[in-house]
């Protein structure tokens, strides 16, 4: 062992080694960062990163100075930044030392009956807090460090009731070392002496100048070459879920292989694509991406329903139907933007708009219990033309 210490060749060899397995390790952590999904890698990191809520992040800023919270219930659509703002505010608080040690996150995917709520949650709200030790002024001078902990239960709509009434008394009792943050889409499902003793945060569906500034924040940090207009078709098809339009944005950079990858990834991206394609991402492919009829095919079927003078619409209907189920359309976004069409169109008459939309929400019902999709758009599309028809 001494003789090889003293051995220069051995121990240049040493340090190559060394050094390699540093580079190695480099690489792969950065290799991570490049395949993680966008929507984890732009995840908000403080208050001020989350979009289009105003409202919410100013009383949490306040919140924060005072380094005190109340039990809190955010609610909302989804991909309007609830869990991450929650997030946000929990790493602004405690820091990476207290983080793991002072929050405790529990999904819709874990088991959260009435048996998680007695035991794990029970036991992480009672637990008295330790004094952290080895922790310079620097650090408590940037993060408050209250003494409390916090408990998110997210998706905390689909507990069940016995869940919600055990974590009633839970809340009362350990409230001087414990915060509850409740997290849901509906705040109807929350049963009422919960909810009363949260501070309720609703959160709005983003705007599109909110939603737009950070996808093409987004396109801009990738390196991404966009056509006109791929943003707003993102907030289009996103429909309010900033979360689902950057998750189709990262699916189109992977389609015409634009991401900012090693040139051994770009070359595997280049065998998914034709030979003279472009790098451009296109509303064509967002739309594609996200399973959007094109207008063509909606335009067509609207005109099969509009009235003919002396004949039935029925031959012209059941061609373009049969094309579409024959193309593997989805029935559901069929009906959505029919229903655009139709209810926005200036030459049907309100009388008729309103039969219309009680056809559509009664198809939209019909979808939703599973029937079959070809006789419920061929049934929709002739009633629609019986009343355009004035029948």
């Amino acid at each position: 062992m001494a003789a090889s210490f003293f051995n220069n060749k051995a121990r240049a060899a040493a340090v190559a080694a060394a050094g390699s397995s540093k580079s190695k390790a480099g690489d792969s952590k950065e290799d991570s960062t490049r395949l993680q999904p966008w929507v984890e890698k732009y995840r908000p990191k403080s208050l001020d990163d989350v979009a289009a809520q105003e409202h919410t992040t100013k009383v949490l800023q306040r919140t924060l100075q005072a380094s005190n919270l109340p039990h809190m219930l955010f609610y909302g659509p989804p991909g309007t930044g609830k869990t991450s703002t929650i997030l946000a505010l929990a790493k602004s608080l405690f820091g990476p030392a207290l983080y793991r040690s002072r929050i405790l996150e529990l999904n819709a995917s874990d088991e959260r009956g009435i048996g998680i709520v007695r035991d794990k949650v029970k036991n992480f709200a009672r637990a008295q807090l330790s004094q952290p030790t080895g922790l310079d002024a620097a650090y408590r001078a940037q993060y408050p460090c209250p003494p409390f902990k916090i408990i998110i239960l997210d998706e905390a709509d689909s507990m069940t009731q016995d869940a919600q009434s055990a974590l009633r008394r839970t809340m009362e009792t350990y409230s001087r070392i414990t915060r509850f943050c409740l997290v849901c889409n509906y705040v109807t499902r929350i049963i009422e002496p919960l909810a009363s003793r949260c501070s309720k945060f609703r959160f709005k569906m983003l705007d599109n100048s909110a939603a737009g500034s950070r996808i093409a924040n987004i396109a801009e940090q990738e390196g991404l070459e966009l056509e006109d207009g791929v943003v707003d078709t993102l907030i289009r098809c996103g429909e309010g879920d900033l979360r689902r339009a950057i998750t189709y944005l990262q699916s189109a950079a992977r389609l015409v292989g634009a991401s900012n990858g090693p040139a051994k990834d770009a070359d595997d991206d280049a065998e998914m694509t034709d030979a003279g394609s472009s790098r451009v991402i296109t509303i064509r492919s967002i739309e594609e991406i996200a399973g959007v009829v094109p207008e063509s095919i909606v335009e067509s079927l609207v005109q099969a329903m509009q009235p003919v003078s002396g004949g039935s619409a029925y031959e012209a209907v059941s061609k373009v139907i049969t094309d579409i189920v024959a193309d593997g359309w989805s029935a559901t976004q069929i009906l959505g933007q029919l229903y655009t069409r139709v209810v926005f169109s200036e030459a049907i008459p309100d009388i008729q708009k309103n039969k219309i939309v009680m056809l559509f929400s009664e198809m939209d019902k019909r979808l939703v219990d599973g029937s079959d999709e070809h006789l419920s758009m061929l049934d929709l599309a002739l009633r629609v033309a019986g009343i355009l028809q004035g029948n």
